[in-house]
């Protein structure tokens, strides 16, 4: 429903798959574990939480009423931490994500698939798994991968199986340090809705790791000619694809973390006190998939796609937010739910017009 909805025929599905922590105390959980606080670390300092880890598939496609993309919700899954997998196989976030990917491609078979990543996920084994899944994936590149060429032709006569991979290629900080590295300028699509122009260098490589059969990959090194920004490398497995289809891309990863934030403030993701195995494979998900439905009821309510802004005194913002939405949605409910429905005797008393308008444009506001 949401691709039918959202995203017109012809265009790619990019998707987005990251793991979140739901920070949650309790001695009962089983599925609790200690994992790096994704918000709250730095490059310098970690920090450290205790809670349940989520993995969480988002379609990544922007709304008619702001200009930046909006991650929905997909598919979730639970990720037990290693102490509590000792009686199964542990199933690590990569490897939820590998199997997510061939049910996407079970349910749109037809249409073309971008899988965006962070860099924790930038590995040889999903790579591979992408590419069986006619999946185009993109995320951060090791600055120590051990990129080569493609293998030559071998001599007749050689014994031996054939080489997988072929002379190695210059590393990624290589490139950076050499002065005749040919450069191009690009415009692409920013954050905010803006046009950035930044130095980009791609070319094609095999990625290989040791154990695992090489992938072809395009990697593409990034540059800020006004120098604010470090130089960045990321790759994508599709080599047809540009630097200008692929950082676009990068730049829509960023929508998942707002998401997070919104399902725990609005929807109440780290308010559950259940402990019991059941209870938490199935509350927490419906709360997650709850953004997707809430955003996709105000599409049709939101006149000519545009939803009001909730202005306050201490917050200013220049387009609509998920809060917005809720309240468009909670409106026609609760209208229906008191106006509709006449009792018996008469349960209303009379107030001005004024105190009933704030009241209705307030409370879904402050609920």
């Amino acid at each position: 429903m949401l691709v039918a909805l959202l995203v017109p025929p012809g265009v790619p599905l990019v998707l987005g798959a990251a793991d979140t922590v739901e920070r949650r105390s309790g001695r009962r959980s089983t599925a609790k574990g200690c994992y790096r606080d994704a918000v709250r670390s730095s490059h310098k300092h970690v920090v450290r939480c205790c809670g349940l880890q989520w993995v969480v598939m988002r379609l990544l496609v922007p709304v008619p009423w702001a200009r930046r993309v909006w991650a929905w919700p997909l598919l979730t899954a639970l990720c037990r931490p290693a102490r509590q997998s000792q009686s199964r196989r542990q199933k690590t976030s990569l490897a939820w994500v590998r199997q997510m990917m061939p049910q996407v491609r079970r349910w749109l078979p037809d249409r073309h698939r971008v899988l965006v990543v962070d860099g924790g996920f930038a590995a040889v084994s999903l790579a591979l798994a992408c590419v069986k899944s006619r999946v185009a994936m993109v995320s951060r590149l090791r600055w120590d991968a051990a990129l080569s060429h493609p293998p030559g032709p071998q001599p007749q006569g050689t014994r031996g199986r054939n080489p997988l991979q072929g002379k190695r290629q210059r590393s990624v900080q290589g490139w950076t340090e050499r002065s005749e590295t040919p450069w191009e300028t690009v415009e692409v699509d920013w954050y905010g809705g803006q046009r950035k122009q930044l130095w980009v260098f791609s070319h094609t490589a095999l990625w290989y790791t040791s154990g695992l059969p090489p992938v072809d990959i395009r990697d593409v090194l990034v540059g800020d000619p006004t120098g604010k920004l470090r130089l960045e490398a990321f790759f994508c497995t599709d080599l047809q694809a540009t630097p200008e289809q692929i950082l676009p891309w990068v730049v829509m990863r960023w929508s998942r973390a707002v998401t997070c934030e919104e399902a725990r403030t609005h929807l109440g993701l780290e308010t559950q006190r259940q402990w019991s195995d059941q209870a938490i494979a199935r509350t927490p998900p419906i709360l997650v998939a709850l953004f997707s439905r809430v955003t996709v009821l105000a599409l049709p309510v939101s006149p000519r796609g545009q939803i009001p802004v909730s202005i306050t005194a201490w917050y200013h913002k220049d387009e609509p937010t998920f809060t917005d939405g809720l309240a468009v949605v909670r409106g026609p409910i609760w209208r229906a739910r008191s106006l509709v429905h006449a009792a018996a005797e008469a349960a209303f008393v009379q107030c001005p017009r004024e105190v009933f308008e704030l009241l209705r444009t307030g409370l879904p506001l402050a609920a």
